[in-house]
């Protein structure tokens, strides 16, 4: 199965995380809030014109903005 980005999924659709190009600084921001190559993350919500996407990771709700989350490769199961 090919892989998607994060910002390309839909409201309430679970995905595993492939990986993450974001520059270093970023790269290390999401690794402190939990997004890890092989972990399992759902779309909570998608903001309307163009705002955050809210995540779920476990039992933890993350916002994220678009651009970052396009940053995220993840595979559908």
């Amino acid at each position: 199965m090919p892989a998607n980005t994060l910002a390309s999924l839909h409201i309430g659709e679970t995905a595993t995380i492939v990986s993450i190009h974001a520059e270093e600084a970023l790269h290390q921001r999401l690794l402190a809030l939990g997004f890890r190559t092989g972990k399992q993350i759902e779309l909570i919500r998608k903001a309307s014109f163009s705002g955050p996407l809210q995540v779920r990771i476990g039992t933890t709700d993350i916002m994220l903005r678009r651009t970052e989350a396009a940053k995220i490769k993840v595979s559908k199961p």
